[in-house]
Order: C-alpha cells, then structure tokens, then sequence
C-alpha cells in the first residue's frame, strides 16, 4: 500500500481543462506537437486499457497524481 499510485487518464484531465468536444484528438495533436519540439516528457507514456462511455476498453495515456501537477506531464 506504501507504493500504490492512482494513475488518471490524460485525455480526462485534458477534456476537463481544455473544454474540447473531442479531448482524444485535442491530446493526439498536442502529444505529437511536443513531441516534434522535443519535449521528453511525452516519450515515455504509459498506456493501460480503460473502458470508455460505450462500453468498450482502450489504450490510454494515463499520469499520476504527483505528475499530474508538474508543468510537464510526466506520463
């Protein structure tokens, strides 16, 4: 229990904050943009398969809780 971490999906936290219709597409896009400006910190993400609003699961990018609050998504 020491070493347990909640891991929160990147696409809701980006949903929430951005307002967007489409907060998979929103996070695509600036994924691949930091990507392209050589942000590192998006490299390295860890995707666990999450069921969404129709039942079904996906891979999806997901961050702790401490990396949730860096400036840099660490995920």
């Amino acid at each position: 229990k020491e070493q347990e971490k909640y891991l929160i999906s990147v696409v809701d936290v980006v949903g929430v904050l951005s307002g967007s219709e489409r907060p998979r597409k929103y996070w695509n896009k600036l994924k691949q943009k930091l990507k392209e400006e050589g942000n590192q910190s998006v490299l390295n993400c860890h995707q666990l398969k999450l069921k969404s609003a129709d039942s079904k699961y996906y891979k999806t990018d997901v961050v702790d809780i401490e990396g949730m609050f860096r400036r840099k998504i660490n995920c």
